[in-house]
């Protein structure tokens, strides 16, 4: 069983999908404008190591406007205003907790508690959503639901949205809870199956029935 990402990126390095992969960046990166920072792509990977994975949040691709995207799903840094998608997460958790969120889009105090913010795709054109959807990260995101999946703690998958739930495929363990929602854009979550569905409740509840803290939501 793979223990550590360093562990896992070891392995994924030696393979043809992942060398194709960064030629492509290379590219992509020297002719347009791309993101997030080439620096920050492996950012949800750093501040949550393997060991330590709580909860697992799944979203696509990353913001692809300017100073959006920090290699976290959903997250932007402090004082950029927040997406549309975002602002419907901090809604459901101010339901589920009867609090009050702070306009600040950055995750990173989630990361840090054991949220692996898991973008699929981890990089974007600038103004061009869903440009780098077919260079080979689905094989990625394969190895490292499946690193995950293979882990004996407890942890919580996060699957919002069509796309997120086509991966639940990878996740069979039993020690594992699957939270399923319509995903937080407004077009899904105003036509119901987002709000007041308590994911972030029940994960707290998971966690602790199993003898883990709680991740602390509260911005």
């Amino acid at each position: 069983m793979i223990k550590t990402w360093e562990e896992l990126f070891l392995e994924i390095k030696q393979k043809d999908y992942a060398k194709r992969i960064n030629q492509i960046l290379s590219d992509e990166y020297a002719y347009y404008v791309v993101y997030p920072p080439r620096k920050d792509m492996f950012k949800a990977f750093q501040l949550t190591p393997l060991e330590n994975v709580k909860v697992v949040i799944i979203g696509q691709d990353p913001y692809h406007e300017e100073n959006q995207a920090m290699g976290l799903s959903f997250s932007v840094p402090n004082g950029v205003a927040l997406p549309p998608s975002l602002i419907n997460i901090y809604k459901e958790i101010e339901n589920n907790f009867g609090i009050k969120m702070k306009n600040n889009g950055d995750l990173t105090y989630l990361a840090k508690q054991g949220v692996l913010l898991l973008n699929t795709i981890l990089s974007v054109r600038k103004s061009t959503p869903l440009s780098h959807q077919n260079i080979g990260y689905d094989k990625f995101v394969q190895d490292v639901l499946s690193a995950i999946n293979e882990q004996k703690q407890p942890i919580v998958f996060m699957l919002w949205g069509s796309y997120a739930r086509s991966l639940k495929k990878y996740l069979n363990n039993p020690n594992h809870l699957i939270l399923e929602s319509t995903h937080p854009s407004p077009l899904s979550a105003n036509r119901g199956g987002f709000f007041n569905q308590y994911h972030f409740l029940k994960a707290n509840k998971y966690l602790k029935d199993h003898g883990l803290s709680e991740i602390n939501w509260q911005n």
